[in-house]
């Protein structure tokens, strides 16, 4: 036994007993070994290396940031209050252009540090250099799927294989992919209708059958995105997606704000999970994802930040607690998108859309060890009668006590265990200057 968890509450994400109060958790390798009633002389019963004591503590599932461009960090507070289309053609992709590996790198590492010091384990992400976003998920120790979108305008002229994202993508395959049992995932993607067409799609797809990649999208994110692929091509993005064989693999969508009931229902039955962005969809003005009418066809919806200049925070404590509340306003309903749902989308959910449900995102014997503690000896979480409200309405990422993936400890008490955060720290300051200049 590596280590135990003494007289913790586990918020365990089990259907059955979703809340254990007064238990011992214990850690064997990577994985989670027992879930027993507490007993003050376990130590005695299960010699440990460590022991840890629960009170005052919840133990969670780690959780799962549905849909990321890790590397943005760099460009936190860069051209914001703009429209989406303004912001993202006239300031975000030309910024991006002077992006090298080592920049994409040194911001992977900075959003990981942000991640895991507020208790996020695993990222799915899009974005350029993916081998370098892989390269530094490896280095600490967290869980990824990784992805550079396909972006095509050139409808007759697009070649995937002459494409950076196809030579970026074999390298990730061969340095990363299911290496480390699976810690690393790469996945084809695809940006979006507006920003790519078929032929392209086609050639993405078929190298995702070839190499049995998940796939991940933008969709319906605006409405002059949605409506603009009804005006062009009679349809909806959606629908168009579907009909050229886009959702034949596992999809993660991001965002689907302008989503019909159509399209809800054709996502449900090609069993895409949807990736819902509350507070970049709100900075943006982008509008607000149907999300209680997903949830109620069984569509996957998993919680996600985006970029950090498109929302500037990683926490997904306040995506948790933003989700809930829009629900409810837009829906005139108290019930609507209760703390449970919440919690499970920042969780199972996550888990499943990034293809590892059966192995984490709930703290079930045999589990991964993928796990959070929060510090609850605090005025705001000292009075609070139900952990699961509490994690959901009161808990921040600064509540965050210590974060472990597969069992290895990742950060604690602010300290980062995997990560040089000075070096990371000042090669980030030093990135900023080339976009200042």
């Amino acid at each position: 036994m590596n280590l135990l968890f003494s007289n913790i509450t586990a918020v365990t994400q089990q259907a059955n007993k979703p809340v254990l109060h007064n238990v011992d958790v214990g850690i064997d390798g990577d994985k989670i070994a027992f879930i027993e009633p507490h007993d003050a002389t376990r130590t005695h019963l299960h010699p440990t290396t460590r022991v840890i004591d629960g009170t005052h503590k919840i133990l969670m599932p780690g959780m799962y940031n549905g849909h990321a461009h890790a590397a943005m960090t760099l460009f936190r507070g860069y051209a914001n209050d703009r429209a989406l289309e303004d912001w993202l053609f006239n300031y975000i992709f030309p910024a991006e252009r002077r992006l090298t590996p080592e920049l994409v790198h040194t911001g992977t590492l900075l959003a990981i540090a942000e991640m895991i010091s507020s208790g996020v384990i695993c990222f799915t992400d899009m974005y350029f250099h993916m081998d370098k976003v892989a390269q530094a998920a490896h280095e600490a120790g967290v869980l990824a799927n990784v992805s550079n979108a396909v972006i095509g305008f050139d409808r007759d002229s697009y070649d995937f294989h002459k494409d950076n994202v196809y030579a970026q993508t074999l390298r990730t395959l061969e340095q990363f992919h299911n290496k480390n049992d699976g810690r690393i995932k790469a996945e084809a993607s695809i940006h979006g209708v507006y920003t790519s067409h078929p032929p392209a799609w086609r050639q993405v797809m078929d190298f995702a059958h070839q190499h049995e990649l998940g796939l991940h999208v933008h969709l319906s994110e605006t409405k002059t995105e949605h409506d603009g692929c009804i005006e062009k091509n009679g349809v909806t993005p959606a629908k168009m997606f579907a009909d050229h064989g886009v959702f034949d693999r596992p999809t993660t969508a991001a965002h689907g704000v302008w989503l019909t009931d159509a399209d809800i229902a054709l996502l449900a039955e090609k069993n895409v999970s949807v990736s819902h962005n509350p507070l970049s969809n709100l900075k943006l003005a982008s509008g607000l994802a149907p999300v209680c009418k997903m949830l109620a066809r069984g569509i996957n919806v998993t919680l996600g930040t985006d970029g950090m200049a498109s929302n500037n925070s990683h926490d997904l404590f306040e995506e948790m607690k933003m989700a809930s509340l829009l629900q409810k306003y837009h829906n005139n309903d108290p019930l609507a998108l209760p703390a449970t749902q919440a919690l499970q989308m920042a969780t199972s959910n996550g888990a499943k859309a990034a293809g590892r449900a059966h192995e984490s995102g709930q703290i079930t014997p045999g589990y991964h060890a993928d796990l959070v503690v929060i510090d609850l000896n605090n005025p705001r979480q000292t009075v609070s009668y139900d952990p699961i409200l509490s994690l959901a309405y009161a808990t921040s990422g600064r509540d965050v006590e210590m974060t472990l993936c597969r069992g290895k400890i990742l950060y604690e008490k602010g300290e980062y265990k995997t990560i040089d955060i000075e070096r990371v720290l000042h090669d980030a300051r030093a990135a900023k200057e080339v976009f200042l200049a």
